[in-house]
């Protein structure tokens, strides 16, 4: 049986480098730890801290394929991270020009969520755990 203590990243594959770099860096304000250029495979590497315990790998690649991403397609359905203050996080976002979806409530929980998208349409969502 695996101990397994915590995810520890979350790899994420874009189509425009700078532009995710700024919307997960400056937007979401998750901090860079380490960016590095693979010169071999024409990519950027982009490790951000979410806390202190997960991370997410940026990758850009010269020609990545597509693939679906809405929230009820198969495979990873969303990318779901928890705040203490719903409202807050979506008004940042609006400030920022990114759009959200309305609020929901989980009717498991009772909590508040929503989503939006990164750049690439890749699906987020915020979840209240306050």
């Amino acid at each position: 049986m695996f101990n397994v203590s915590h995810i520890h990243h979350i790899a994420i594959i874009c189509s425009d480098y700078r532009v995710s770099k700024h919307f997960y860096s400056e937007i979401l304000g998750f901090q860079i730890i380490a960016e590095t250029y693979r010169d071999a495979r024409q990519s950027y590497k982009l490790d951000l801290a979410i806390n202190n315990h997960q991370q997410i790998e940026l990758f850009s690649f010269p020609t990545p394929p597509r693939r679906p991403s809405q929230p009820e397609a198969q495979g990873l359905r969303h990318l779901a991270f928890a705040v203490p203050n719903l409202a807050h996080c979506i008004e940042h976002l609006h400030q920022q020009g990114v759009a959200t979806e309305a609020i929901r409530i989980d009717e498991l929980t009772g909590k508040k969520f929503t989503f939006f998208a990164d750049p690439d349409g890749l699906p987020l969502e915020l979840y209240e755990h306050a």
